[in-house]
């Protein structure tokens, strides 16, 4: 009985302790940012002056999509440099490589047999284009054949046909929409059969010889007129919209709707006839750049604390969450500091990367290019996935990211940090962002990780990643949050210790896990 009683002795010491251990840190935490008068501005300016709405309307409304290789990218990088000069920033445009060049034209498809009627469609990235007159074909479905051998006899029917080659889905309501309205037994039928016709379909694919990569070149090479396929996102009104596999005819992604409608006509022998008129421009190949704009340290001016976005996106929609959102964050800390900071202690870059949808390309080469910077980085702030309050923040696998960077977390305003969790010291990422790139190098890199708002379904590379989508309070909390990280890094006296955890044994393998190795950018692109 003693030796309890003794226990529930400690045990309430130590719980009191703990408290007391949050007050103070909390209360340390407030006066921190009662002192401060650079945090006080912060906040005021970002709430008071805030530019993010007219950056937003400048970058997606008026010059749109950025896809690596056309106008509207280059576009994007001039404005870009403009815009930081015209706040007293130093910028540039780093050339790092070339990529096919290509403009995006008008798409409009309709269906002109067994009735008239406009479809929702639009070219893929980097198709080629349709003559004048349009073409006009019938459509035909992917066949079930037994085997690949089968399939090469059945080529030959595609010649002049417009094929589909994605599954015709069997509901066009998102499973959100299933649970909310349907019975328990009419919902498991649903997933139960939607299994079953994926399955299939995976099984049909296969038994062509080809994937879905290598399958439109194939029906290119037998003379087929157009090849169609449906992306589907899972949520009302969205497709994902990537490149196109095809050289020499157009590929278009149509809409869920008109897709199934289309498929279900052929299927039933009405042999439905459309007409694709798709306006694209194959130019020479374009250089490709990253945005490079910096504030110049005073102290330590050979030392950097790097804000990072990619700046390209896909064109389906004009990229305004991926990554339009992280772009506008770093440009207006950077204004945000250019004003209340002007001389910080080390040097502000940020990094606006190009052909990050490729494959981190552009931070890739500016790690390459660059190693004396990067060996100098005191940190990288990366945000690229979407247009939410910042809510996860990992160590990346850094031993001491706990003691530097919640420092510095600690001193934004709680309305700002109290919904980030963390994760020390973490493990490192390998890839899905630029963050990953600098990681790989050693620096301290980390990923500002957002709130989802759905965006996996509705706007991660979709049709309807629009300007509509931003969610622009919580865009401002981020700029505040980067801008006083940026700040906080710079006046650190102390370099971050970048000492690196020792990776666990991967399970499925017993191996020894390594350290994210680094990748050599892709310097001509989109050529083969």
């Amino acid at each position: 009985m003693m030796k309890k009683r003794m226990q529930a002795v400690v045990l309430s010491l130590l719980l009191c302790g703990s408290m007391v251990q949050v007050q103070a840190q909390t209360q340390a935490q407030t006066q921190t940012q009662a002192q401060d008068p650079v945090i006080a501005a912060i906040v005021k300016e970002a709430n008071e002056n805030s530019q993010l709405e007219a950056l937003a309307h400048e970058l997606l409304d008026g010059i749109g999509p950025r896809l690596v290789g056309t106008p509207e990218m280059q576009k994007a990088h001039d404005w870009a440099v403009a815009k930081y000069k015209s706040w007293g920033i130093e910028a540039r445009n780093d050339k790092w490589g070339e990529w096919r060049g290509w403009q995006r034209g008008v798409t409009h498809v309709d269906m002109v047999h067994p009735r008239v009627q406009s479809l929702e469609a639009t070219q893929l990235a980097w198709s080629p284009s349709t003559k004048s007159k349009g073409v006009t074909g019938e459509v035909i479905m992917l066949p079930d054949v037994q085997d690949s051998v089968a399939f090469q006899k059945w080529l030959p029917n595609a010649k002049g046909k417009i094929v589909l080659i994605s599954m015709p889905q069997p509901t066009g309501r998102p499973d959100y929409n299933w649970e909310e309205f349907a019975t328990k037994e009419s919902l498991e039928k649903m997933k139960k059969e939607r299994d079953a016709q994926t399955e299939a379909w995976s099984e049909r694919m296969k038994k062509t010889g080809y994937n879905a990569r290598t399958l439109p070149g194939a029906l290119e090479q037998a003379g087929a007129a157009a090849v169609v396929t449906s992306n589907w996102s899972r949520g009302f009104g969205v497709n994902k919209i990537f490149g196109a596999y095809t050289k020499k005819v157009p590929s278009i992604d149509m809409a869920l709707e008109d897709y199934g409608m289309l498929y279900r006509l052929a299927e039933s022998g009405q042999k439905p006839q459309i007409r694709i008129q798709a306006e694209s421009k194959h130019q020479k190949n374009a250089p490709t750049f990253n945005t490079i704009a910096e504030i110049k340290g005073t102290e330590k001016p050979d030392e950097y604390v790097i804000l990072s976005a990619h700046f390209d996106s896909w064109d389906g929609g004009t990229g305004a969450t991926d990554n339009g959102t992280g772009t506008i964050v770093m440009m207006e800390a950077m204004r945000i500091l250019k004003k209340l900071y002007p001389n910080p202690k080390r040097t502000i870059l940020v990094g606006h990367w190009g052909s990050e949808e490729q494959g981190l390309n552009g931070s890739r080469a500016f790690v390459a290019d660059n190693p004396k910077i990067v060996e100098k980085t005191q940190a990288v702030f990366n945000q690229d996935n979407g247009t939410g309050r910042v809510a996860n923040i990992s160590g990346q696998g850094f031993l001491h990211s706990y003691d530097f960077l919640g420092r510095w977390l600690s001193a934004a305003p709680r309305e700002i940090t109290s919904s980030i969790e963390t994760s020390f010291p973490g493990f490192p990422g390998g890839g899905g962002s630029d963050h990953a790139s600098f990681v790989a190098a050693g620096a301290p890199a980390f990923m500002l990780s957002s709130l989802s708002w759905s965006y996996g379904t509705y706007t991660w590379h979709t049709n309807r990643d629009t300007y509509d989508k931003i969610v622009f309070d919580d865009v401002r909390s981020n700029a505040i949050l980067v801008a006083i990280l940026a700040y906080q890094a710079s006046e650190d006296p102390e370099f971050a210790n970048r000492e690196r955890i020792r990776l666990p044994v991967d399970p499925r393998t017993g191996e020894q896990r390594t350290w994210p190795a680094l990748r050599e950018p892709t310097r001509k692109g989109g050529l083969d």
